[in-house]
């Protein structure tokens, strides 16, 4: 089967991830998909293929050449985002990309301009697939998925280029952080690996924001407004308060780059209790301390004007895999190199989110992120060239090629 082919049959799953149902993976659509994937690697003929019970999914291509070259591994995520439907997926093909805007949905007036994305000027020539405007794409991670079930089996097709062990695997709910949690790192048994999961082609990340969830709640005391001179506490009203004490500038509207942020994510509140919660994020893990220790701060100074009004609970989701990185970067090296040898500029950036590679790079498994060649991810005008997927299946192959070359 083809790259494509392969893609557009994957994203036509619905594998929605959901927070709300506490179980692994998060929804039945997931371990249809693993399945469905299980099988075809089968019929591919590789070996020690294992679908948990939890919806993980691994499987080796065997070395064809000397023993002493390490085993490297690929992962991708089987989940598409929860922000919107992945339900009845009908994609698109637009070939040779004339630089017009393009209309997705005639009906629902759905347009990808080039006014809005920009970016789609870069792809002038391209094939380009695309959603119908009613749902999102699935290229994040379905395409990272095709890429690499795509490049091993180009590997099993040309036994003349020499390679070490390779596993690969796929994982459930990475969308909503819960991609890592419960990946076995020993039984994959690789001494680094890659996950397919980043945007624009040429993307390489190593750095990713240390990550951490505030809930803030604030108890209040409700009396008729009639009567409520010096006795009514409203909680809303000493939660907003305590909202607008945070830098304003410090926001995810106003940051870029290296800049770290609180956002408010969410404010559910009455008279009697209001709850804010916040995620921080930084690339800095000093500075990453100070904002928590900074919310901790405002918490109490708010209990100084109204004693025992607030409270606060902070939970780290997760850190900077540089740490983790940097004692590897060969790893990095060889990546880059791969990509040279692949016709493509890497661009060395840092995540402002988190990966599925974080998460491992702490439990044992360092592992970067690869670009996997979408773009506009989590909603209806997310799209993805075919040509940048090529070239990321064509990074996969280099790779392989170069450990065994640099052993």
């Amino acid at each position: 089967m083809k790259l494509v082919d392969r893609f557009l049959e994957y994203v036509k799953f619905d594998t929605q991830s959901d927070e709300l149902t506490n179980l692994t993976p998060s929804t039945p659509g997931q371990m249809v998909f693993a399945k469905h994937l299980e099988e075809e690697l089968k019929q591919l003929g590789l070996e020690e293929i294992s679908l948990d019970d939890n919806g993980y999914l691994m499987a080796s291509l065997p070395a064809n050449c000397s023993d002493n070259i390490p085993t490297i591994g690929f992962i991708a995520h089987l989940d598409t985002s929860p922000d919107m439907s992945g339900r009845h997926v009908n994609p698109r093909i637009v070939e040779k990309y004339d630089g017009n805007d393009i209309v997705l949905n005639k009906e629902e007036g759905v347009v990808l301009t080039t006014k809005q994305f920009p970016e789609l000027l870069d792809y002038t020539g391209q094939d380009l697939i695309v959603t119908d405007g009613t749902t999102l794409l699935g290229a994040d991670d379905k395409a990272g998925v095709a890429e690499i079930i795509s490049a091993v089996e180009y590997l099993m097709q040309h036994p003349e280029i020499k390679h070490g062990k390779i596993r690969i695997a796929f994982n459930p709910d990475e969308e909503i952080g819960q991609g890592a949690h419960k990946f076995d790192v020993e039984k994959f048994g690789a001494e680094w690996a890659y996950t397919m999961d980043g945007g624009a082609v040429g993307e390489l990340e190593y750095e990713n924001f240390n990550a951490a969830v505030a809930r803030v709640t604030f108890s209040g005391l409700n009396v008729h407004p009639g009567y409520a001179k010096h006795k009514m506490l409203n909680s809303i009203r000493v939660a907003n308060q305590y909202a607008i004490m945070l830098p304003r500038w410090e926001t995810p509207e106003h940051t870029e780059d290296y800049e770290g942020f609180y956002h408010l994510i969410g404010f559910e509140g009455s008279v009697e209790k209001t709850v804010l919660t916040y995620i921080i994020r930084d690339h800095d893990r000093d500075r990453f301390e100070r904002r928590k220790r900074e919310l901790e701060h405002l918490t109490r100074k708010v209990n100084c004007e109204f004693p025992g009004c607030a409270s606060i609970e902070i939970k780290d989701q997760y850190y900077n895999m540089r740490e983790k990185i940097e004692p590897v970067m060969h790893i990095i090296d060889t990546a880059i190199k791969a990509m040279e040898n692949a016709g493509v500029t890497a661009k060395v950036q840092p995540i402002r989110g988190g990966t599925d590679g974080a998460q491992l790079s702490f439990k044992g498994l360092p592992c970067p992120n690869i670009f996997a060649g979408g773009l506009n991810f989590h909603g209806r005008y997310e799209f993805v060239p075919i040509q940048s997927m090529e070239k990321a299946m064509n990074v996969i192959v280099e790779i392989c090629s170069l450990v065994a070359q640099n052993k």
